[in-house]
């Protein structure tokens, strides 16, 4: 992706998240030069991979597959001792056209939550042994209720509703046609982008980045150490 383009994608982002009534931290908000004078008393939110995430998967093709993420609270996995929390909280817009690939996670179990907007589409399949997708059928949590569902159902989420799925079920995330784009919420176990996503077919997690402008902000894998 260009930086233009990245940086583009966050000022919108900001704006539709605003214009929901959703209130983003104040780390979010914090320019390149910002981060030049943040010490170690920060070093969660560079440790733990804290803010902005926009990715295109290395596909080249952000508006169709791609997701604009901002990850606002999370434990990690490897330094449990430092960072003892044991979930993590992220928001993310999906546009109109887009889609967040089909994909399981090793060890997160998640809840996806409509914060506002559109109407969010599911599909769910189980894996088999062969990290595939399995013809059986699916477990759904949604909102309290538990039921079954035949494998690649599509769950749709209006504004309000939540789906919660364990780890190592396949999921989709699409946006219901005519229904506008979707600011969604994931409530989860402690995420780790760099180790814990398996995807259906081979993918990139993050963008390669074409630097044709300065950064408007920092993305959660940019940042620079703190100073002394």
């Amino acid at each position: 992706m260009k930086r233009s383009e990245i940086n583009g994608q966050l000022k919108k982002a900001t704006a539709f998240v605003e214009q929901l009534g959703f209130r983003l931290p104040p780390f979010t908000y914090w320019t390149p030069k910002d981060w030049e004078s943040k010490g170690h008393e920060y070093d969660e939110i560079r440790d733990n991979m804290l803010g902005w995430d926009v990715t295109d998967y290395g596909e080249g093709c952000f508006e169709k597959l791609g997701l604009v993420l901002v990850t606002i609270r999370n434990g990690n996995q490897h330094k449990q001792k430092q960072y003892p929390k044991p979930y993590a909280e992220k928001i993310f817009i999906l546009g109109q056209n887009q889609v967040s690939p089909m994909h399981f996670h090793w060890i997160k179990m998640e809840d996806i939550i409509n914060r506002g907007g559109g109407n969010l589409l599911v599909q769910l399949y189980n894996k088999n042994e062969d990290n595939k997708l399995a013809d059986t059928d699916v477990l759904v949590k949604q909102d309290g209720r538990s039921y079954h569902l035949p494998a690649g159902s599509k769950i749709k989420l209006t504004p309000g509703e939540s789906i919660s799925f364990e780890k190592e079920v396949f999921h989709e995330l699409t946006v219901e046609p005519g229904t506008g784009a979707v600011l969604a919420g994931e409530v989860s176990q402690c995420n780790d982008d760099n180790t814990d996503n398996f995807f259906l077919q081979p993918l990139g997690r993050f963008p390669t980045i074409e630097e044709d402008e300065p950064p408007f902000r920092l993305l959660c894998n940019e940042y620079p150490p703190a100073g002394d």
